[in-house]
């Protein structure tokens, strides 16, 4: 989704969003299994070669100073924003969804791109749940978080401009009242 994203890093991205689909789910369940961990592993590295050059989005700015300001879990917060943000950031590029649909095995033939962003987005909310991620900042132990701050804050982290869309203080705000 990065606005810094090219072949290469589509490529190993959408690799990865495959081989998490597949495998996530499985790990979690028996993290003892080891091909299913490793099959993890080169998902994560392929990920990082995809963020590592195209770089990051709102997901991470907003996890950035979730973390900071309340101490949690990167990976978690970055789960519990990730549906939210990319409804956000589907509307700046719904193309880039139609090729995840179809990564995850979406029959994208005759489908409206609404079709596959609504499609994606559910297929994350399911793989989210399925694996135990939290829904709201409540569950993690935030039930008042200070949301003008974070949002403020939000608006200087580096992140921000490789977001495919912008999102004023206000839209932050709004993003984040969707999982307080």
């Amino acid at each position: 989704m990065a606005n810094g994203a090219n072949d290469v890093t589509d490529a190993t991205a959408l690799y990865s969003i495959k081989k998490i689909f597949e495998f996530l789910p499985r790990a979690v369940k028996n993290g003892q299994h080891i091909g299913v961990r490793e099959q993890m592993c080169y998902a994560c590295y392929l990920n990082g070669i995809a963020f590592s050059n195209a770089g990051l989005g709102n997901v991470h700015a907003m996890v950035h100073r979730l973390g900071g300001l309340y101490g949690l879990p990167h990976g978690v917060c970055n789960a519990i924003l990730l549906p939210v943000v990319e409804e956000e950031n589907a509307k700046g590029a719904p193309k880039k969804f139609r090729i995840m649909a179809e990564t995850i095995r979406y029959d994208v033939n005759n489908r409206t791109d609404e079709e596959c962003v609504e499609y994606v987005i559910s297929r994350i909310k399911r793989l989210s749940e399925e694996v135990g991620i939290p829904k709201s900042l409540r569950e993690v132990g935030v039930p008042n978080p200070d949301l003008d701050t974070l949002a403020e804050n939000v608006m200087k982290d580096a992140c921000v401009g490789a977001n495919p869309i912008f999102s004023s203080k206000e839209k932050l705000i709004e993003l984040f009242k969707k999982i307080a």
